[in-house]
């Protein structure tokens, strides 16, 4: 834990860890945790779960890992209020006063681990974005909410394009949420449209986000939030998912907003009325936020509907067939990215990895696995899956000029 009312002893405090070396850092400050919302300290869960599966899915060293909880306060009421709570109890700074604090740990991290991959994990939106622009080139680093997410939800679009035979560059994508994870999924399926030829302005024009006031618009008449902007819309203003869906008719429709429900019968049917075979990602989680179940969506569209969520759900029984809706977790991407980057020796985790780390995981896609309407691999293959990200990330890396070490001859056999 590296306390706000440390600040200027970070060095000190990180030098009390007894591992010498340290390979993959999480660190969070537990202001957006899942749909939970600000946990503050509370939120140290996340670090050490997501190192669990580092070590789980891509055979990290538990020892080598290190979970970080930046403690520099809460703006939870509740936990304010509470006489029990562990953590800095006074509000988070702002400005320049939460970025300084920030930098003193990642200087402090690498000043002790000057090789360890450093991973932003469930920072709020307004910090995610100037974050990861701020540290990316000058660190191993990357953030999860933006990057991995992105990455697991173009991997399972590539997959449902192989069921529909549809190219990416053709789809009309509807976001509902415009935070983080959408904004990072969105950038990641538009770069893959424009390596297809597209200019990134046309690339853009194939979007549609909607937030909490409706679509995202420039006609708005408020002030749109910066990581938005790019993905404004020049038409008039809607306020409602069914009105936004009716007019745009997407072939592609991802919920990452947090609300249980949102995609409403009258909403996918309207969706089917259009697009024969909807694609329909509910990547909400936990699973009490899921914007609809994968049951909904096969009997609202005669079993037409492609569907994955971001939460677990249950095989479902259909007019005589077992669907097996897969879960888009981003523990399909990050381990083998982390490991990557680290066996490769790369100088920073690039856009081009996560590409490569998302067309790796869809290729693994079996078409057995499609034809039960599985967008991803079974997680029995984690490991094979992860030494294949891990290969990809790492010759991507090489071929970049980002990367220390060469390529072996047998990458996988070796990451293995």
């Amino acid at each position: 834990y590296l306390s706000s009312s440390l600040q200027g002893s970070f060095r000190k405090t990180i030098d009390n860890w007894p591992q010498e070396e340290v390979d993959i850092i999480v660190v969070t400050d537990g202001s957006r945790i899942l749909g939970l919302g600000d946990l503050g300290a509370n939120g140290m869960g996340i670090p050490i779960g997501k190192l669990s599966l580092y070590v789980a899915c891509a055979g990290i060293d538990p020892s080598r890992t290190l979970p970080v909880m930046l403690d520099v306060g809460t703006n939870n009421e509740e936990l304010l209020s509470d006489k029990l709570y562990l953590g800095e109890q006074h509000r988070k700074p702002s400005g320049d006063e939460y970025y300084e604090l920030v930098y003193e740990f990642m200087i402090a991290a690498r000043d002790r681990w000057p090789n360890a991959l450093i991973q932003f994990e469930d920072f709020t939106n307004d910090h995610a974005f100037s974050l990861l622009h701020k540290y990316r080139s000058r660190f191993l680093s990357f953030n999860d909410d933006l990057q991995g997410t992105g990455a697991v939800a173009l991997a399972g679009l590539l997959a449902a394009l192989r069921v529909t035979g549809k190219n990416i560059e053709a789809q009309r994508i509807l976001f509902l949420g415009a935070g983080t994870a959408a904004v990072g999924s969105a950038e990641m399926m538009a770069a893959v449209m424009i390596e297809n030829g597209l200019t990134p302005e046309q690339a853009r024009q194939q979007f549609w986000l909607v937030d909490s006031k409706g679509l995202v618009t420039t006609s708005r008449g408020d002030t749109l939030a910066e990581h938005k902007i790019p993905y404004a819309r020049e038409e008039g203003y809607l306020e409602t998912l069914i009105e936004v869906v009716k007019q745009v008719k997407p072939t592609v429709m991802l919920g990452l907003s947090m609300q249980s429900g949102a995609f409403t019968e009258e909403v996918v049917k309207a969706m089917n009325r259009e697009v024969e075979r909807p694609i329909i990602f509910a990547l909400s989680n936990p699973t009490s936020k899921a914007e609809c179940t994968p049951e909904q969506v096969y009997q609202w569209t005669d079993g037409s509907g492609i569907y994955a969520s971001g939460s677990p759900f249950a095989p479902v029984e259909y007019k005589g067939r077992t669907l097996k809706p897969c879960q888009g977790n981003n523990m399909y991407i990050f381990p083998g990215v982390g490991l990557g980057a680290i066996l490769s020796g790369a100088q920073t985790v690039t856009d081009s990895m996560f590409f490569a780390a998302a067309k790796t995981l869809a290729a693994m896609v079996g078409e057995e696995e499609l034809e039960v309407g599985s967008l991803y691999p079974s997680l029995k293959q984690i490991r094979d899956i992860s030494a294949a990200i891990a290969a990809a990330v790492w010759e991507t890396g090489w071929s970049e000029g980002n990367a220390k070490g060469q390529v072996p001859d047998n990458p996988i056999q070796y990451i293995q």
